[in-house]
């Protein structure tokens, strides 16, 4: 077979789709597979094959904007330092919905499936008699946890909006950039230090 301009470009094509399979960080996969997308269009040009030209012309433009997305969230997180609120590189990704009062957001021991942010409104803690109110964040600590199941039930107090997003969004967001898990982290140690420091010391006693 002879190596034509299109056949070489074809097969860089192929490698480089390949190459982007066999990655594992999403923007090393990105940018494979713009390479990818550049040799095909190539393709389709010299060899004048519409299909490849078509489908590759508009997956260009499509994976650089998800390149796009994932450079700016890497760039967010960057940013974000012990006071920086979770309202500006979170909620980006999440899902907002209303609530009314009397609502179950999460139950305890049930699966633990959701981080919950309370924009406004407020929500109680039964077991431990807490109320969070806007800035609150909820559920982080379950889906960390070795059995995955919600620690607290939480049920709303008042009209209000909150924020969520599943974990397989969290799973996804950290999989693109795994800095996401370090931040993820510290928050919840930054709730279990707090909970830590609310719980009176322990009193020994002495016996005669």
């Amino acid at each position: 077979m002879t190596m034509t301009l299109g056949n070489a470009l074809g097969f860089f094509g192929i490698a480089f789709c390949i190459a982007s399979f066999l990655v594992k960080r999403m923007v090393h996969l990105r940018v494979l597979a713009i390479v990818s997308n550049i040799f095909f269009v190539g393709y389709g040009i010299v060899e004048s094959l519409l299909p490849s030209l078509i489908l590759n012309t508009f997956l260009l433009p499509l994976n650089a904007r998800r390149l796009w997305e994932i450079d700016r969230m890497s760039k967010e997180i960057a940013r974000a330092t012990q006071s920086s609120p979770v309202s500006e590189w979170l909620l980006p990704h999440m899902k907002r919905r209303t609530f009314k009062p009397g609502e179950e957001l999460l139950r305890k021991g049930e699966a633990s499936n959701l981080l919950i942010y309370i924009s406004n409104g407020s929500v109680v803690l039964p077991e431990i008699g807490k109320q969070l109110g806007a800035g609150g964040l909820l559920g982080e600590i379950g889906l960390f946890s070795p059995d995955h199941r919600n620690t607290q039930t939480v049920i709303t107090e008042t009209d209000g909006e909150l924020y969520a997003m599943t974990n397989e969004q969290i799973y996804q967001l950290y999989y693109q950039n795994p800095k996401l898990g370090f931040y993820l982290m510290r928050l919840v140690t930054e709730r279990l230090l707090h909970d830590l420091q609310r719980r009176p010391p322990a009193t020994t006693t002495f016996s005669h």
